[in-house]
């Protein structure tokens, strides 16, 4: 879930972009009404955008340090140190992202907080399911006594390979995420013919048969002949304009769940296509409509 607390500049750009929506709305029925409406709409989401894209990289940050965090907990322990001293003497070394909730725990156990309280406390803050699973371990370790070492170099070895499989999972399907906006682009290009080439000419053919149905061309029955009727060009652009936005949209969230499993992954994906397909409609209307 994407943290919500806004920075003052975030805020700021947020206004703006609801400012120029609903300035927007005093252009409707002109050609720049829709263009404008996306231009507040992609401002205004994306510090959101940015803020989860962010969010979801230090989440990354936290996986990879807390496999070494998890690694010199073992190491000490096996020298017969105790969990609780381990910890505090873990707050010395530099976890990245992770540090601040390594520090955190550490001044708990010190202050006399339970240590299973601590690492639940500990647990809820980095807010991430592996990472939680393997802290309830540590706390049981704890508590069960026993060779606590053997029990937490287990631990160790079933983070590592959780992670090993993660990269693996990451590795093997960077080829399909290329794969996504590849067959996105394709797919734009597709749209783009119909809309610009293909609609225009079956109108042309259209016509065309309707004035042989009218005797306007002797010899050419009309019977049974469908009519398109007129094509409105400004329709065309925007459902085209809609059905490309849809297909980035829901293609960046596929391509964010078959990467990491998390459809939040895919946010920044999504973004991004929808942008692309955004300025790549717009230019084509500029340039292509005649």
């Amino acid at each position: 879930m994407i943290n919500l607390r806004l920075s003052k500049s975030e805020k700021a750009i947020i206004i703006i972009g609801l400012i120029i929506t609903l300035a927007s709305f005093s252009l409707i029925g002109t050609k720049y009404f829709f263009f404008i409406v996306w231009i507040g709409v992609l401002i205004g989401v994306s510090p959101l955008v940015f803020k989860n894209t962010k969010e979801v990289k230090e989440m990354q940050e936290k996986e990879v340090m807390f496999l070494e965090f998890t690694r010199n907990l073992v190491e000490s322990v096996k020298t017969g140190t105790s969990i609780s001293k381990t910890l505090v003497n873990l707050k010395r070394k530099n976890y990245g992202s992770l540090t601040k909730h390594v520090e955190k725990l550490a001044n708990q156990i010190s202050i006399g907080i339970p240590l299973r309280k601590a690492l639940e406390i500990f647990a809820k803050d980095i807010n991430d399911k592996n990472i939680s699973r393997t802290i309830t371990l540590i706390g049981q370790a704890e508590v069960a006594g026993g060779n606590i070492s053997s029990i937490l170099e287990e631990v160790a070895k079933a983070t590592t390979l959780t992670d090993k499989l993660k990269k693996e999972r990451r590795a093997s399907i960077a080829s399909i995420v290329t794969q996504g906006y590849i067959i996105f682009f394709v797919f734009t290009i597709i749209v783009l013919v119909m809309q610009f080439y293909i609609i225009p000419m079956l109108s042309g053919i259209t016509s065309t048969q309707d004035l042989s149905s009218s005797g306007g061309i002797p010899g050419v029955g009309g019977a049974g002949v469908s009519s398109m009727g007129s094509v409105d060009p400004s329709a065309i652009s925007k459902s085209f304009l809609f059905l490309l936005l849809f297909q980035g949209g829901f293609t960046g969230l596929v391509i964010g769940k078959l990467a990491d499993g998390k459809l939040r992954t895919g946010i920044k994906h999504s973004f991004a296509l929808i942008t692309l397909s955004f300025l790549i409609a717009t230019v084509a209307n500029v340039i292509l409509a005649k």
